[in-house]
C-alpha cells in the first residue's frame, strides 16, 4: 500500500468565516476516483454546501482510488445533510466521516515541535504528549493506559488503568480492550473509534478516541494516522526513558 500526507493549507480563507463566532471546524474523509477534475468536483460541491475550506490532505492513493481527509470551517447554523447530500451524488464518490476536528489545521513540523516540548521539559513530557495528540489527529481525546504485567492471563485481555487523560477526556474514560503489543486502529461496538499504539516499557499505552455522535459520524483511524501516532509514541519513550517506569506509581513517603 502506497501512503502519502501531501497536504494544501488555504489559511487566508479562515478570518472571515471564524469572525461570525458560530462557525466550526469539521474534518470530512471522502474516498474517490483518482482521475483528473474528480478532486475539483468534490472541492466545488463543498463550497456550494457552504464549506470553506482551509486544508486537503491526501492519505492514500492506491488502486485508482484516493482517500482525502478536508478540513473545513462550517456554519453551525446549517446541517451537515446538506454537505453529504451534495457529496453523495457525485459518481464513485463516498464519503468515510464527518467529525468535528479539534484546534487547528494540521501543519508541517507540528510532530517536530511537539517532540521538542517534551524533550524540553521531560517531568511533564508525556502529559504534554497526551494533550496535544487529539488536536494532531482530529481526535476528541487521549490517554496513556497502563496495562498489567499479567495482561494475557485475563479474560478479555482488561485491567488498564489510565495514568495520564488529555483535557477532554470523559471521566471515566470507555477504554478498549488495549494490549502492550502493537500500534492500530479499533473500533467499539458503539461506533467508537480508537487508535492505540505502545511505548514499549511498563506496560504503557497512548490510546486516542474519536468519538460517535448524534450528528456526525467520524472516521476511522487511517494506517498513516496509526503510523505517525506509532512515531511519536517511539520517540517519546526514547526522550522520556526511566521516567515512564514511574507512571501510576505510589508517591514515596517523607517517613519511614
Amino acid at each position: 500500500m502506497v501512503n502519502c500526507q501531501a497536504e494544501t493549507s488555504l489559511p487566508a480563507s479562515v478570518p472571515a468565516r471564524q469572525a461570525e463566532g458560530f462557525d466550526m471546524l469539521l474534518r470530512v474523509r471522502v474516498t474517490l476516483p483518482d482521475r483528473p477534475g474528480t478532486l475539483g468536483q468534490v472541492a466545488r460541491t463543498l463550497g456550494v454546501s457552504g464549506a470553506d475550506i482551509v486544508q486537503v490532505v491526501v492519505l492514500e492513493r492506491l488502486g485508482g482510488r484516493a482517500v482525502d481527509d478536508f478540513t473545513v470551517v462550517w456554519p453551525g447554523a446549517a446541517r451537515v445533510e446538506r454537505l453529504l447530500a451534495g457529496l453523495a451524488v457525485i459518481p464513485g464518490v463516498r464519503v468515510d466521516g464527518v467529525w468535528r476536528a479539534i484546534g487547528a489545521p494540521t501543519t508541517t513540523g507540528q510532530d517536530a515541535e511537539l517532540l521538542a516540548q517534551v524533550a524540553a521539559n521531560p517531568v511533564e513530557g508525556l502529559a504534554t504528549l497526551v494533550d496535544a495528540v487529539p488536536g494532531l489527529l482530529a481526535a476528541d481525546w487521549a490517554v496513556v493506559a497502563m496495562v498489567p504485567v499479567d495482561w494475557a492471563s485475563r479474560t478479555g485481555g482488561g485491567g488498564a488503568t489510565v495514568g495520564h487523560a488529555s483535557w477532554r477526556t470523559p471521566v471515566p474514560p470507555k477504554l478498549p480492550e488495549v494490549t502492550p503489543l502493537r500500534a492500530r486502529a479499533m473500533t467499539a461496538t458503539d461506533n467508537d473509534h480508537f487508535a492505540v499504539a505502545p511505548f514499549g516499557r511498563a506496560g504503557l499505552v497512548l490510546v486516542v478516541s474519536r468519538e460517535h455522535s448524534e450528528t456526525l459520524t467520524p472516521a476511522a483511524f487511517h494506517a498513516t494516522e496509526v503510523d505517525r501516532l506509532a512515531q511519536l509514541v517511539r520517540a517519546s519513550a526514547v526522550i522520556l526513558g526511566d521516567r515512564l517506569d514511574l507512571v501510576g506509581a505510589p508517591p514515596v513517603s517523607a517517613n519511614p
